[in-house]
This record gives structure tokens, sequence and C-alpha cells, in this order.
């Protein structure tokens, strides 16, 4: 009989983790298992990534939830192998062979694998797949699709906002194109692959994907579960992105003390700021996330805000050299 699993002390962790996901976990699996790793109370991740699929997934912790929905919204890159001429029921190598058909070993040469690819940059519309966790009805679109049930989906407007080619592979029986694509949210790369593989006459599916971006995020400062789970508890701590990293397109407001715990109540800031939205608002001293908001018409107008157990918590754990030197400040710039 197997002994019971020694319960896991939680405590407050707050920071974002750049997880490179290994293939054949759902999001969810990582995440849990990165949670286990922290010992984190609270923690989401933004936004799913298919058991197939590797590659970027920001991990967000404590005060980093609330801010989770910035990724969410972002674009995002990916690397994909289209195998054309085999249709599967997923649109992926995880489905049975629906269909296969003879690929024109001309489309590579004749200038049609290029204009195919032209077709579907830009704005697109793409029927989302059935093997897929849109919901219809409160019911994942991959549950009717594991019972044998097609519901009707609306198309959604999406964007490729670059596709590219990056390999060609062509051998009989052996042919797939390897692509870059660049998109906004929302955007099934098992659909684009199929929708290219449809236009280019044979049919195809996904064989592979790779996140390699999302939200100006990219594999460079991502680290594995595996090298994750070899590390002692402290090294664990320090792959730790700050929670403002998430906030590094939005221009910085600093308070004072008194205007800082004003504004923490959710009250409203008068100041010389120009019109800005969105921006991070910071503590003076000691130089601390307070949250978010907008500045209109010299009104700092309170958005998503750090509760100031979480303030603290994050200065308590943060080295005083790591503490960030101040930023861009459109309250100074206006003076």
């Amino acid at each position: 009989m197997n002994a019971p699993r020694a319960r896991v002390a939680r405590r407050p962790v707050h920071g974002v983790l750049l997880l490179d996901k290994p293939l054949g976990w759902s999001s969810n699996d990582a995440l849990q298992k990165a949670k286990w790793l922290l010992r984190a109370e609270k923690a989401g991740h933004t936004g799913t990534l298919d058991p197939l699929a590797t590659g970027v997934l920001p991990l967000c912790f404590g005060a980093a939830t609330k801010f989770s929905q910035l990724q969410l919204e972002a674009e995002k890159s990916y690397e994909a192998v289209v195998r054309l001429g085999v249709k599967t029921t997923t649109g992926d190598a995880e489905g049975e062979v629906l269909q296969e058909r003879p690929v024109d070993p001309v489309v590579f040469s004749d200038g049609t694998l290029d204009a195919v690819l032209r077709r579907f940059t830009g704005p697109i519309r793409q029927v989302p797949p059935m093997h897929s966790a849109l919901k219809k009805d409160g019911k994942a679109l991959y549950e009717y699709a594991r019972a044998g049930i097609e519901v009707e989906r609306p198309a959604r407007d999406v964007e490729i906002r670059a596709l590219e080619l990056l390999e060609a592979q062509v051998e009989p029986g052996q042919y797939a194109i390897k692509i870059a694509v660049t998109c906004t949210k929302g955007t099934y790369i098992r659909t684009l692959g199929e929708d290219i593989a449809e236009a280019l006459g044979c049919g195809g599916h996904l064989t592979s994907l790779r996140r390699t971006a999302t939200g100006g995020i990219g594999l460079a400062g991502c680290v594995t579960l595996a090298r994750l789970e070899s590390m002692q508890e402290a090294e664990r701590l320090a792959c730790l992105h700050p929670v403002q990293s998430l906030l590094a397109d939005h221009a910085a407001v600093t308070l004072d003390g008194d205007n800082a715990g004003r504004f923490l109540s959710g009250v409203r800031r008068r100041g010389l700021w120009p019109d800005a939205d969105p921006v991070a608002v910071y503590g003076d001293a000691p130089r601390a996330l307070l949250g978010t908001g907008q500045v209109r018409a010299g009104e700092l107008i309170p958005g998503r805000l750090l509760s100031p157990i979480e303030i603290q918590q994050i200065l308590e754990n943060t080295p005083r050299d790591a503490i960030p030197a101040r930023g861009i400040d459109i309250e100074k710039e206006s003076l």
C-alpha cells in the first residue's frame, strides 16, 4: 500500500514564470506542476496551449494573476509544421486519418505556395475546430466532437500579421511545410494549417506546433519543467520575473506616500499628467508597484490594484538591490 503523499505547505508567491511548456502536457497540468514546485498559493496561466504544442507559456503567481488578461489579449508567434496530403479528424497528428490525396510537387516551384501564403496574410475569417476548448451551451467543443456530434460554429475574424515559409520538405510521400506565424488572439494555427493545405488542393494536418513569443516575451528567458524540477527551492524562486514585467509597455506614474495610500483605496488623484492609457502606478519610497490605471484630463483613475498585503509580501521577498530603478515617469515629463 502506498504511503500518503506529504501535504505541501503553500505560501504567497508573486511574479511571472516564463515556462517552455513540454510536449504532451496541457497548460493546466503544466501550471499545477509549477505551482507545486514553487509551493505557491495562487496561480494562473495566460491562455491555453494544446498538449501537442510546446513553447512560451507565461505563468502568473499571486499578484501577477491580476494582469494575466494582458497576455490573453496579446499578439502571438508560432512555428508550425504542416504535413500535406493527409487530412485527420482533429487537424493534428493525434487524430485518425480522414482522407489522403496526392500532392503536386509543382506547387513548391511554380509560385503557387507563395501565392497561397499571401492569401492567408492579413485579416481572415476562421471557423473554430471541433476539437477545441471553445464552449457552446457551457460545453467544450471537443466534448461534442468525442461524442461524434458536429455543431455549427460561426466564423471568427482574426488577423495574420506575418506568415513566412521557413522550410519545404519535398520527398515523395513526405511533403511538408514549416511556417512562421504571427497573429492576433483567438487564431487557431491548426485551422490555418488545414486551410493552407486545402488551398494547395491536397489537404493536410499539423504535426508540430511551437509558440515562440507572446506579447513580446520570447523563448530566451523561458525555463523547462524538467530544469525547474532539478533546482533547489531558492533557484526556482529566482526564476520568477517581477509582476511589473507584464506591464513593460505601460507608461509609469509615481506617487508619494499620501497619494499612494489614497490611490490604493480606489480614490482618484489629480496631477500634471498627460492623458495616457494604460499606466503602471508606483509608490515612491520604497519603489513598489501599486497597480494600473489611466490618466484622463489630469486625473489618475485606478484600475487593477494590488492589496497592501501583496505589496508588503513582494517587498519583503525582494532583495534591496533588485528593486527596480525609476522608469520613464510621465509625471516628471509633464512638469
